[in-house]
């Protein structure tokens, strides 16, 4: 009987096999198959590297034979011979995950060379200093991803060489200077390592594929998939490849381009090539590369070639490509195709054009948009109506604008970042490494590099600005500082980028809003088509009310009036209001309160004409509007100190005891919400009371107003039957007074455990529900939300004790299944009973799913966020079954 197979021949593969033969191998398999000038190559499965975890990182005897048996199938393929002294062949050992993760493993390039195979491969090529030139590519990546040797001990010695030799670029060294290259790094390794630089090209092999297998637990692999939601246990694949080289002369080159344009989505070619390089030099920035465009000069056939198999790739797979080539002596070699990433700009105008092209439907062209991308269009940008002139500029590699304090390492950043600073992290070239930084920092700016460089590929998945290879900017990493003409900038100073024109600016710039283009609107409204959920907004303010409906918000999901509470004009009236020593006096600073409550209830409305708006009544414990505890006995021990101002320290001293008197142990679950109504029912009417003379008003003005009353933390049936009596009482002094009847709704925002558990109940009192899931996952799980995130959710996260940060993610089987018990139970009682949800998980794509299969009718987040919930909506109603809708 024969075992498992681990190791698959390009030719045996499929872009099917993605689990076993990773994202790359898949594509390779499937390139080999539709005939297109593929290197020939084996994968390694995803399979192998799981069995190499589970066996304690260890090669085992049938992978090392099944590894033989794939060469020898290469040998005879490519007419050359492993390890050969005359015709050497050489491979390329690369990473190739599941799922795409761009620059988080490592590769090694060359591998089969030695101190004898090279001899060879110069008479192979007829060239001496490529051969020289790719030994010492090979014996730097082999050490540095291999050996762990600092690849910066290579790049010194490169650089102290080319500086004696008077040369700048590696192109200019000669095979006489590549072999004194040679022999430093052979001396570096055995210095570093103990040991001299293997020979046996066999053994290169293994330790590689090793290399490739161990790089799947690297830092920067772990970081990578924990910001992208990648799961751990899948395993990475190694495709070990023939190498074709690019380095061969000014008829070979190397390069990666992009079907269509990532950043913008133009159909155009958008990419980068180097003549005389290997692909390396092109990914990792080392040299500034050329236009793709550009290869029409150098190589017109060749070019033309190229764009026919971009066309022919990019309508197989009906999705924009990014593909590796390579060109050997005036032939081309595609490496790898995959999906491009792109920007949230780029694959919104990609998915609307190809659906006008016939390629997709409009239902696929929704889903090749990712909801949480989104976010990236609905920050603000440079004013462009401010004249700006730019101290630098770069290539626009990853859209949008950032300012903030230069800071020179990941470490910086990250640290800096987690005190609440806005930084820009300022390197000469990102590695992967860096990504912790690139992930705290606004934005990234790079001297070398291009557009399809490590920063430029990482910032644009991240949805960060980024300008790269600005070589306008010299940076000194000794010294921490960035020389720009004359200029110094140190540590700390203030910069700005903008990733759409590659421009870098001294200081803090005007930002502006975001519009969202024809294909955004367009595809926005694709999802409202199919989608069931209905999306309101989170809006406390007349402006942000405008902007949800200028983003497509069918109503107000949460209004919360404690935020109308909180003005500096109005903070002394409800201070007043708190303070009060009996109900006359409290009455007077209410009657102050109600005009204003009114104003703001109108302007709302008038900004929500014909929407539902759902006004919160007040939420927050007492205590907040007034003033701190610590504060008041600074002041007042100042004041004693003193001894000048007898009035106001008397003041201040009764202040104290009011502060001290509504002082509470835990105020999260204290006096608040509907216990405030209850206790002093007087300030619920005084909001009541606002609410319905502001419909009034408007509604003699001939406009429809929908308001809907909700009563906060209600845990008890007789907490909301007493608030709705309140609410029907206002509303019906309203209409006697005004003339004018109003449609209204009264619910409750459930967010207590209790709520959710007796929803049968409480609905009988209750025209809809809204779930405040912030709340409901802090009682839920017993978390103060603050604390919770600033002392151990974290390290929770971290070790795996959640999954997700509940208070961003909805957790399904503890939060949401008392959600869905609450569900249930109130459509028991009353089987149309309107529901949303109005925490900060309404916003949340993964959230909304769940909002979508538990039957509600709508989710509200804030007004940026409205875009993101439409598509999710879509998407899960694409994924599941039909709801109900608002």
């Amino acid at each position: 009987m024969m075992g498992k197979q681990y190791v698959y021949l390009f030719s045996e593969g499929n872009a099917d096999m993605r689990e076993l033969l990773g994202g790359k191998g898949a594509n390779l398999a499937e390139m080999t198959k539709i005939g297109l000038p593929v290197p020939p190559g084996f994968t390694v499965s995803t399979e192998a590297c799981r069995e190499y975890l589970r066996r304690d990182q260890q090669i085992w005897d049938e992978l090392r034979d099944e590894t033989i048996a794939a060469l020898r199938n290469l040998e005879e393929t490519t007419g050359k011979k492993f390890g050969d002294r005359k015709n050497p062949l050489l491979v390329s050992v690369r990473s190739g995950s599941v799922f795409s993760m761009p620059g988080m493993m490592d590769t090694v390039l060359n591998l089969g060379l030695n101190d004898e195979t090279v001899q060879g491969l110069a008479a192979a090529s007829g060239s001496d200093r490529f051969a020289f030139d790719c030994y010492r590519r090979f014996i730097q990546m082999f050490s540095d991803v291999v050996l762990k040797v600092d690849h910066y001990l290579f790049e010194r010695a490169l650089e102290e060489k080319k500086k004696s030799l008077g040369v700048k670029d590696d192109t200019g060294l000669d095979a006489a200077a590549l072999q004194e290259i040679i022999e430093r790094y052979l001396k570096i390794v055995s210095e570093k390592t103990k040991k001299p630089f293997p020979q046996d090209p066999l053994e290169q092999l293994i330790l590689s594929i090793r290399a490739v297998f161990d790089s799947w637990n690297n830092q920067r692999a772990i970081v990578y998939r924990q910001i992208h939601k990648l799961p751990d246990h899948l395993g990475t694949a190694v495709n070990v490849q023939s190498m074709v080289f690019g380095n061969l002369g000014d008829d070979s080159g190397t390069g990666v381009a992009f079907t269509r344009n990532p950043s913008d989505g133009t159909k155009e070619l958008y990419g980068e090539f180097l003549i005389n390089a290997q692909g390396e030099d092109v990914v990792a920035g080392t040299r500034t590369p050329l236009p793709i465009t550009k290869m029409n000069e150098y190589m017109p056939d060749v070019y033309k070639q190229f764009v026919e198999l971009c066309e022919l790739l990019e309508n197989h797979y009906r999705d924009i490509q990014d593909i590796e080539f390579t060109v050997e002596r005036g032939t081309l070699y595609l490496l790898q195709t995959r999906n491009g990433k792109r920007t949230a700009a780029s694959a919104i105008k990609i998915a609307v054009n190809m659906t006008e092209e016939g390629i997709l439907t409009r239902e696929e062209a929704l889903q090749r948009v990712d909801p949480s991308q989104l976010d990236q269009l609905l920050h603000r940008r440079i004013d462009p109506d401010v004249k700006l002139d730019p101290i630098a500029k770069g290539l626009p590699a990853s859209p949008g604008a950032a300012s903030g304090q230069l800071v020179f390492t990941a470490d910086e950043a990250e640290r800096l970042s987690g005190d609440g600073v806005k930084v820009i992290l300022v390197r000469p070239e990102t590695t992967p490494d860096d990504i912790h930084g690139i992930v705290a920092a606004q934005g990234v700016l790079t001297s070398r590099g291009g557009m399809t460089s490590h920063a430029a590929v990482v910032a644009r998945g991240m949805g960060k600005p980024c300008v790269s290879g600005s070589e306008d900017i010299r940076i000194d990493l000794n010294a921490k500082t960035m020389t720009v003409d004359t200029k110094v900038f140190n540590v700390g100073d203030i910069i700005s980028i903008d990733g759409s024109n590659g421009e870098v600016y001294d200081g803090t710039v005007p930002m502006i809003d975001p519009e969202l283009s024809g294909e955004f609107s367009m595809l926005l409204e694709w999802a409202d088509e199919v989608r069931q959920l209905g999306v309101r907004a989170n809006a406390d303010t007349p402006e942000d009310a405008r902007k949800a409906r200028e983003f497509g918000a069918a109503g107000i999901g949460l209004c919360r009036t404690e935020h109308m509470f909180m003005s500096q004009d109005r903070l002394p009236v409800v201070q007043a209001m708190i303070l009060a020593k009996d109900h006359e006096e409290r009455q007077q600073a209410l009657d102050k309160l109600l005009p204003m409550q009114q104003d703001d209830f109108t302007e709302i409305f008038r900004a929500m004409e014909d929407l539902p708006v759902t006004i919160r009544l007040l939420d927050p414990p007492l205590h907040e509007f007034l003033p701190n505890l610590e504060d008041l006995l600074v002041d007042i021990t100042l004041l004693r100190e003193r001894g000048n101002d007898a009035k106001e320290l008397r003041q201040k001293e009764e202040l104290l005891k009011q502060v001290r008197s509504l002082h509470e142990f835990n105020p999260m679950l204290g006096h608040r919400g509907c216990r405030l109504g209850i206790v002093t029912p007087e300030i619920y009417k005084m909001q009541a009371l606002a609410i319905f003379q502001a419909a009034a008003t408007l509604a003699k003005e001939g406009k429809t107003v929908i308001p809907e009353v909700m009563i906060p933390l209600v845990g008890h049936e007789t907490e909301l039957k007493l608030m709705r009596e309140l609410v029907l009482e206002a509303a019906a002094e309203v209409k006697a007074e005004s003339g004018q009847n109003i449609e209204f709704k009264v619910g409750t925002m459930i967010e207590l455990p209790r709520a959710c558990v007796t929803a049968d109940e409480i609905a009988a009192h209750a025209d809809f529900f809204s779930f405040g899931t912030n709340d409901l996952t802090q009682t839920t799980f017993g978390f103060s939300r603050d604390d919770a995130e600033g002392k151990f959710l974290l390290e929770y996260l971290q070790q795996k004790v959640l999954p997700e940060n509940p208070f961003a993610v909805l957790d399904r089987d503890g939060v949401g299944s008392l959600v869905k018990t609450a569900v249930e139970k109130g459509r028991g009682t009353k089987p149309e009973l309107k529901m949303g949800i109005c925490g900060e998980h309404g916003g949340d794509p993964s959230s909304i799913e769940f909002c979508h299969q538990i039957g509600l009718n709508y989710v509200s987040c804030s007004p940026y966020r409205v875009p993101v919930a439409r598509l999710a909506a879509a998407h899960a109603q694409l994924n599941h079954t039909s709801q109900g809708k608002d």
